[in-house]
C-alpha cells in the first residue's frame, strides 16, 4: 500500500516492531563522554573524565544481558574511538558476550590502522554520524548534499575492508528538512556500500507551555541543550519525513514501526526496507516480510535482530522472491525487477541489495506535559545497575531524576 504524500500514515498499515523493554535488539553502552567534534543539540556532555574502565563496562554489559535479550550492542557516548581500549571493548562485547559490536562514531578518529585493529577483534560494523550543523573540520557550512562526499570517502573505506554492516545517522532539521530526499537517494545510488541511512528528527522542547520539577522541586531547565532553540521551535514528525521523501520518490513506503509510550499511534521508530541495485530501487517490503524475519528468528534463535551482514544483504534477489509467497510489497519488488530484467537483460548478472531507511523520532511532550517516549526503545544504556533510556541520561546525571513537566 502507498499512502498518498498529503494522508496521514496510519498505524494498521505497518507491523508494529515487538522489541520490549527485556525482550529487544540492542543496548547503549558508553565507554566515554569524551568526543572530538561539536554536534549542535547533542545531548551528551564532552566530558574529558569520563572514560570507564573494561571492568565498568563489562558490568555494565553483564546488566544488558541480565535484564534483556538482545543482538546487537551500540557502542557510542561521546565518540567511543576516543576510549584508548576500544579495541579490547569491541573484543569483549564480542567474544565475551557473544554479540554484535557496532560503533557509532564521526569518523574523525577512525584511520586505516584502528580500522583493521577494530576488524580482527570482531567489530560487526559501523554507524557514521555525519550532518551539516557539525562543528567538522573542512567541512563547515556544507550542505547535506555536498556531504555525501565524506559519506561515500567512509562508504568505500570500510567497504575495501569488507565484511562489515555500515550505517549513516544524519539529524535533521527544519532547515535541512528539504534535503533528506537528496540523503534517500544517495544512499539507493550506493545500496552496494551503504547499508542503512538513519535519520534522527532535531529534539527540541520549549518553556513556553510548561514548567519541570525534578523530585517535586522546580528547576531551570536552560543548561539542557535541546531547550530554546530558535531555529527549530516545532518538533519534526516522521510522518513529516515521510510526506517530503513521497514528494520526490513516491513509491517510498514503511514497512514496520515503534509507538509511544503516551501515544500508541505516534512513529517513534520508523523503519522501510527497500530492494534494489545501484542507482535503481525494484519495491519495498511490506509488514508481512518484516513480521516474518523478526518472528521467525525469534522462534530460532530466541532474540529479534538488529543488523545483517552484507553478504545476506546481497541476497536481496532470492528475498523479493521468498517474500512473494506471503508479503505484497516484496511481489511487488519482484515483479519491478522481472520487469528490468526484460528490458535490459545483463541486468540479471548485477546483485540485489536489501537496504534499510530508519526514520526516529525523538520525545515529545503530550498537553498534559505526559512524555512521550519510544514504547520498547531499542537505545537503553545502564545507569547505577539499571536500564534507562539513553536520550534523557543528561536529566539524572544534571538532578538525578527524570524531569517532570507541569502545564502552565
Amino acid at each position: 500500500m502507498v499512502t498518498s504524500t498529503n494522508e496521514p500514515l496510519n498505524p494498521k498499515d505497518y507491523y508494529r516492531l515487538p522489541w520490549t523493554l527485556t525482550d529487544n535488539v540492542l543496548g547503549w553502552l558508553e565507554p566515554t563522554k569524551r568526543c572530538n567534534l561539536y554536534c549542535e543539540g547533542c545531548y551528551s556532555r564532552n566530558d574529558a573524565n569520563s572514560d570507564k574502565s573494561i571492568d565498568e563496562l563489562r558490568s555494565d554489559l553483564r546488566v544488558f544481558v541480565k535484564q534483556r535479550k538482545l543482538d546487537s550492542i551500540s557502542i557510542a557516548g561521546g565518540d567511543p574511538l576516543m576510549h584508548p581500549e576500544i579495541v579490547e571493548i569491541v573484543r569483549m562485547v564480542r567474544h565475551d558476550f557473544g554479540l554484535k559490536p557496532i560503533v557509532n562514531t564521526n569518523g574523525l578518529a577512525l584511520t586505516q590502522g584502528l580500522l583493521e585493529a577494530l576488524k580482527r577483534a570482531g567489530i560487526f560494523g559501523f554507524t557514521l554520524h555525519i550532518d551539516s550543523n557539525q562543528t567538522r573540520p573542512g567541512w563547515k557550512g556544507k550542505t547535506e548534499s555536498e556531504l555525501n562526499e565524506l559519506r561515500l570517502h567512509y562508504a568505500k573505506m570500510l567497504a575495501a575492508v569488507g565484511g562489515l554492516s555500515v550505517a549513516f545517522n544524519a539529524t535533521v532539521y527544519r532547515h535541512t528538512l528539504h534535503e533528506v530526499p537528496a540523503l534517500v537517494s544517495f544512499a539507493s545510488n550506493h545500496i552496494d556500500i551503504v547499508h542503512s541511512m538513519v535519520f534522527i528528527l532535531f529534539r527540541t522542547s520549549s518553556q513556553d507551555d510548561f514548567e519541570y520539577y525534578a523530585n517535586g522541586k522546580r528547576v531551570d531547565v536552560d543548561r539542557l541543550v535541546y531547550f530554546g532553540q530558535e531555529r527549530n521551535p516545532e518538533p519534526i514528525t516522521a510522518s513529516e519525513i515521510i510526506s517530503v521523501i513521497r514528494q520526490q520518490q513516491p513509491d517510498f513506503e514503511p514497512c514496520g514501526y515503534l509507538g509511544g509510550t503516551a501515544d500508541p499511534n505516534s512513529f517513534k521508530w520508523l523503519m522501510a526496507g527497500r530492494l534494489g541495485s545501484r542507482g535503481k530501487i525494484h519495491g519495498y517490503i511490506g509488514k508481512r516480510y518484516i513480521e516474518v524475519m523478526q518472528a521467525g528468528h525469534h522462534l530460532l534463535f530466541d532474540r529479534y535482530f538488529a543488523y545483517t551482514s552484507p553478504r545476506l544483504l546481497r541476497a536481496g534477489r532470492s528475498a523479493a522472491l521468498f517474500g512473494s509467497v506471503f508479503d505484497p510489497g516484496s511481489r511487488k519488488a519482484a515483479k519491478n525487477y522481472i520487469k528490468s530484467a526484460i528490458v535490459a537483460p545483463s541486468s540479471l548478472f548485477e546483485p540485489v541489495h536489501f537496504q534499510s531507511i530508519v526514520i526516529i523520532q525523538p520525545i515529545d511532550t503530550m498537553a498534559d506535559g505526559t512524555t512521550n517516549m519510544c514504547d520498547g526503545c531499542p537505545d537503553m544504556t545502564v545507569h547505577n545497575g539499571e536500564l534507562v533510556w539513553s536520550c534523557r541520561l543528561d536529566e539524572r546525571l544534571q538532578y538525578g531524576c527524570l524531569l517532570q513537566a507541569i502545564p502552565k
